[in-house]
């Protein structure tokens, strides 16, 4: 959510903001709150108005009740004339500001409601397009190989160790879009997760175990109505969600908080399973674990100064690109354009892993800067040594989100014969060195 001043003061900056997101369909949304606006402030200026005429009325009392204990008999009368006539000039007062109140809590119920519609302003060095495919390459890392041999596809692999079930899933407890891992599979994820807490810990992130439910209040807060539409599920009965990234409790976590400036910044890594519709048209694989209802995720999350998260903003996806380089997974950056990014978003980076099978590069992770837009939304403010304040800046980034990853990490380490290479910096956690081939 912007800032409602700079659509007071520059009405065109937000909608030439809007044009480069190509939703020119709510351009019209900054003049309705351009004019809800003034009658709100309207409406706020005659309460204030009608507030001083009842305080210089409500003086007047005394000097009547003064003449009621002391004047004659014709004075006391009159007196008794000008008091009821006060009382009545005072209810229709009060009658009139109850009135404008509501007329100003309305307006603002309709303005926030606009607002959390209009997108954040972009960076300036944001690229300009109209979706995913004008996404921009910004750099590559680790040499992309295709072995002499074929790659098979990623549940095939899995299968050819005993490491998953998609049958009992689909067919008997779940449906599509869930599935068993077992054995060797199953602990190589939780092995990697693992793996990614501690990396992030001696980065010098602070772990968080969070809550997977959220109210509603924290919902909106942390994301835009259509992204909200198309993961969260809703506890029927319930004003709680399932989350769907372990962002949404952390940033919740400091709504209506004033963090003392010497505090900042905040850098916090949080482990959570993470639950969505997957509702779009890409749908769900019927064999595959690429797109799925449920699955973990390492996450990391910061909160900082705003002139900060620029310089956070380069840190956090570098330390994914980081991770994925130690289990010898090649990775590229990918800048989103315009058209790509949620509204909330000023900046946003995809981290793309390597597919030997696809000869191609598919999205592990993002890292996104939402400048002040969440902060604002969840009342997130900086308290500095003078005791001023203003809001914060948040940013997010994906460490590592299995199983997604482990379609990069299975074709990127698998052998010849089927078995499975375990990179030196993961041995520690699998005690082993290959994943063999099961009979």
């Amino acid at each position: 959510m912007i800032d409602i001043k700079l659509i007071r003061t520059n009405p065109e900056l937000v909608k030439e903001n809007i044009k480069k997101k190509f939703q020119d369909e709510k351009l019209e949304l900054v003049d309705k709150v351009i004019e809800f606006d003034k009658q709100c402030r309207k409406a706020k200026s005659d309460g204030d108005d009608l507030r001083n005429q009842k305080n210089k009325k409500s003086k007047e009392f005394g000097k009547y009740n003064a003449i009621l204990k002391n004047g004659d008999e014709n004075a006391q009368a009159e007196a008794k004339e000008s008091i009821a006539k006060l009382t009545a000039e005072i209810e229709e007062i009060d009658k009139r500001r109850a009135e404008l109140e509501k007329i100003e809590s309305n307006l603002n119920d309709e303005i926030r409601k606009i607002m959390l519609v209009i997108p954040n302003i972009i960076d300036e060095s944001v690229p300009i397009g109209k979706d995913d495919s004008e996404n921009v390459e910004v750099e590559k890392f680790g040499e992309p190989v295709v072995p002499d041999f074929e790659v098979p596809y990623h549940v095939d692999i899995m299968e050819k160790v005993n490491g998953i079930d998609l049958d009992s899933a689909r067919d008997k407890t779940s449906g599509n879009g869930f599935y068993y891992l077992c054995g060797d599979i199953a602990q190589l994820q939780s092995c990697i997760l693992s793996y990614a807490r501690d990396f992030m810990i001696d980065k010098g992130f602070t772990y968080y175990i969070p809550p997977f439910m959220i109210r509603s209040s924290v919902v909106t807060g942390v994301m835009s109505f259509a992204e909200m539409e198309g993961m969260m599920y809703k506890i029927e009965g319930e004003d709680l969600y399932l989350i769907g990234t372990s962002e949404h409790s952390m940033i919740g976590k400091f709504m209506d908080t004033k963090i003392p400036e010497e505090e900042l910044p905040k850098t916090l890594t949080s482990y959570s399973p993470c639950f969505r519709k997957e509702v779009g048209a890409h749908g769900l694989e019927e064999r595959g674990v690429y797109r799925i209802h449920q699955f973990e995720k390492q996450e990391m999350i910061v909160v900082c100064k705003p002139e900060e998260s620029m310089d956070w903003f380069k840190k956090l996806y570098s330390y994914t690109v980081e991770f994925f380089r130690t289990l010898d997974i090649p990775v590229r950056t990918l800048e989103c354009c315009s058209g790509d990014l949620a509204d909330l978003k000023v900046k946003s980076i995809d981290v793309e892993a390597w597919s030997p099978r696809q000869k191609k590069y598919f999205e592990v992770g993002s890292c996104s800067n939402l400048g002040d837009a969440q902060a604002r939304r969840l009342n997130i403010k900086v308290k500095t040594a003078d005791k001023k304040t203003y809001f914060a800046h948040t940013l997010n980034n994906t460490v590592v989100a299995p199983p997604r990853m482990l379609i990069a990490f299975l074709e990127n380490n698998l052998n010849e014969d089927g078995s499975i290479r375990i990179p030196q910096a993961l041995r520690p956690y699998m005690r082993k060195d290959v994943i063999p081939v099961k009979k």
